[in-house]
């Protein structure tokens, strides 16, 4: 996603009135319901989760993930999405600050402000678990993902294996600037970059999304008609590289590989649309961030990163792929 200067601003400024306002809370939080998991002062526990874009299956999956462990610790969940739009997504977990939720959970939307909502947080004293996504200059409490620069150069030696170590690569790139966009351009990169006869010839910005990485791909076919991998570093890109590909009746055909493993990718696999994609443990993540909230409510030390691995999936393993359908690690 692409921020104007307008949007930067108009970011920044909700960010300092979020700053300027934490200051007026209290910490006068519900007490708890029968039954539930308490904080230590014997008050519920209310975690405020604010994602990124429900839109994404990905993000849906770490919701329900979220939601289930919530409920079996007996805890309230407060949904917010932010759309796609970081400006929104401030404004959101201002609204949790306000409320006194007891922790946040934040997949931020963008790279731009996102350290906002979590210096916000840190003001109210409420504690904020990252998951899939960090902001350097202010990071949360903990941040827990998958090892996205193994699990990109994983990725990266399986497409060298398959090219037998010469080809052309494309590569999808995500929101430039945000955690999984660096990380698995990282990985991929130093796979690639240790076998000299693959190269990587084009690489653009399709921001996540099916059809701006359908756009994007046939434009870069266009451009360069002798591709032989498309690397989508979401499996969106990928499904939309690989219809730019069907439709451009390529041959040979290039292979293409995404990332996620979300439940349109594992179809992918299966449907011989998409060769390879690197499956992420949602449920895990999901599971993982409730936990931690809780355990940092009762004032309990957590690791500042919890990076999980996460799983090659090729069209070769299509029993896998159906086991994961059925049952998403």
């Amino acid at each position: 996603m692409k921020f104007s200067t307008k949007t930067f601003r108009k970011t920044a400024a909700i960010g300092l009135v979020a700053l300027a306002t934490v200051g007026m809370t209290a910490c006068n939080r519900q007490q708890a319901a029968p039954g539930g998991t308490t904080a230590s002062d014997g008050k519920a526990i209310v975690i405020g989760l604010a994602v990124a874009n429900l839109q994404a299956d990905f993000f849906n999956q770490i919701k329900q993930s979220v939601e289930a462990e919530a409920a079996a610790k007996g805890v309230t969940v407060q949904v917010a999405d932010a759309g796609g739009d970081s400006a929104t997504q401030v404004n959101q977990i201002q609204d949790f600050i306000t409320r006194q939720v007891s922790a946040i959970i934040y997949i931020p939307a963008g790279a731009t402000a996102a350290g906002v909502p979590v210096k916000a947080a840190a003001q109210a004293k409420i504690p904020v678990v990252n998951v899939d996504r960090n902001a350097p200059d202010a990071p949360g409490n903990t941040f827990i993902a998958s090892d996205s620069v193994t699990a990109a150069k994983t990725l990266g030696e399986y497409v060298v294996k398959e090219q037998k170590g010469k080809g052309n690569i494309a590569i999808l790139q995500g929101q430039i600037g945000t955690t999984p966009q660096v990380d698995r351009e990282k990985g991929f990169k130093e796979a690639i970059d240790a076998a000299p006869g693959m190269k990587i010839v084009t690489e653009q910005p399709a921001d996540w999304a099916q059809d701006k990485g359908f756009a994007v791909a046939q434009d870069m076919i266009q451009a360069n008609p002798n591709l032989s991998v498309f690397f989508g570093q979401a499996d969106a890109m990928a499904l939309g590289a690989a219809q730019a590909v069907a439709n451009a009746n390529l041959s040979p055909k290039p292979m293409v590989v995404g990332f996620d493993g979300d439940k349109a990718g594992i179809q992918g696999v299966i449907d011989d649309k998409i060769n390879a994609t690197m499956v992420q443990q949602t449920q895990l993540m999901g599971k993982m961030a409730v936990d931690s909230a809780i355990e940092l409510v009762n004032g309990q030390q957590v690791p500042a990163e919890q990076l999980q691995p996460a799983f090659l999936l090729t069209n070769a393993d299509k029993d896998k792929a159906k086991e994961y359908l059925n049952q998403h690690p």
